[in-house]
């Protein structure tokens, strides 16, 4: 039998010459440090994308293509509102300031209004003793006549402390038309000579502390009598 027949006889139809080499070539490891470039179809719907963040990272929000740039932030107040703010806080410290000081100076000017109140009681006993002595009766006995020269004094001097504090006597006269602001009707006398509404008696006279009113001034008001004269 030639060489020829035994390479035929082999059921691969190679020749023995070549039968190595094939299993060589089969036998060699292919390397498995390539790697293949992969497109984002690749990954699967469940991946995240390649620019998804990591280690607690946050991503930035996606952009949409139509939407408008933002505008830059407006500020709380345009200038006029905060300069009329402004003026309105000015403008009420300075009321409040008025109106502490205007306080303080009344304090100070009426501090001894109780003090004036307690004392026209004594101004009006002394001014009832005067009136009360007939014109003939100091004539006829010197004592009385040396006491109700100190009482006058006395009244006198009274009168003139209160002139220099502010206060002082509203004595309106008769037939003066009745002012509800500065007089207070105790009683109507009728059959007056005065005219009806007008002043016909004095009870009390009034005081006024400042600008003040202490004390109205009582009065008996004249009813039915001679007309008002316009």
């Amino acid at each position: 039998m030639t060489r020829a027949s035994e390479d035929r006889a082999d059921g691969s139809g190679l020749t023995t010459a070549e039968k190595p080499q094939a299993s060589e070539a089969s036998t060699t490891p292919r390397p498995t440090n390539v790697v293949e470039e992969t497109s984002e179809e690749s990954f699967p719907a469940s991946d995240p994308p390649s620019w998804t963040p990591v280690n607690g990272e946050r991503a930035p929000p996606p952009v949409e293509k139509n939407s408008p740039p933002e505008s830059p932030e407006r500020p709380e107040a345009e200038p006029a509102e905060l300069k009329d703010r402004l003026m309105r806080v000015l403008a009420d410290q300075e009321n409040f300031r008025r109106r502490v000081e205007r306080e303080r100076e009344d304090a100070v000017r009426f501090a001894a209004t109780q003090l004036v109140k307690d004392l026209l009681q004594t101004a009006d006993n002394l001014s009832r003793a005067l009136q009360s002595v007939s014109a003939d009766l100091p004539a006829q006995n010197e004592t009385i006549r040396n006491l109700l020269a100190g009482v006058a004094a006395s009244e006198r001097a009274l009168q003139d402390t209160f002139v220099r504090h502010g206060i002082r006597r509203i004595q309106p006269a008769l037939g003066e038309p009745f002012d509800p602001n500065r007089h207070q009707a105790m009683f109507e006398v009728e059959g007056s000579e005065w005219p009806a509404g007008t002043i016909a008696q004095i009870v009390l006279p009034g005081y006024a502390y400042h600008e003040r009113l202490l004390r109205p001034v009582f009065v008996g008001v004249a009813k039915g009598g001679a007309e008002r004269p316009g």
